[in-house]
């Protein structure tokens, strides 16, 4: 085989490969799937909710004005 031949069949399955990508990428039922993944960086934080009631007041976490 020449090189140009191999040339054009490796630009051919590197095309067939973005293709497959796209298609497995933006199929439906991999959202919540990748919804999930978003979220992990995010995932040792407890809730808003949580938090807001684990923090008492006159604790001394505030600043004073003077």
């Amino acid at each position: 085989m020449e090189q140009d031949t191999l040339q054009g069949i490796g630009t051919v399955l590197a095309f067939i490969a973005f293709i497959g990508l796209c298609w497995w990428v933006y199929i439906a039922r991999k959202k919540s799937d990748f919804d999930e993944a978003a979220n992990l960086p995010f995932a040792d934080e407890p809730p808003a909710e949580e938090q807001a009631s684990n923090e008492q007041p006159g604790s001394g976490s505030e600043e004073k004005s003077i």
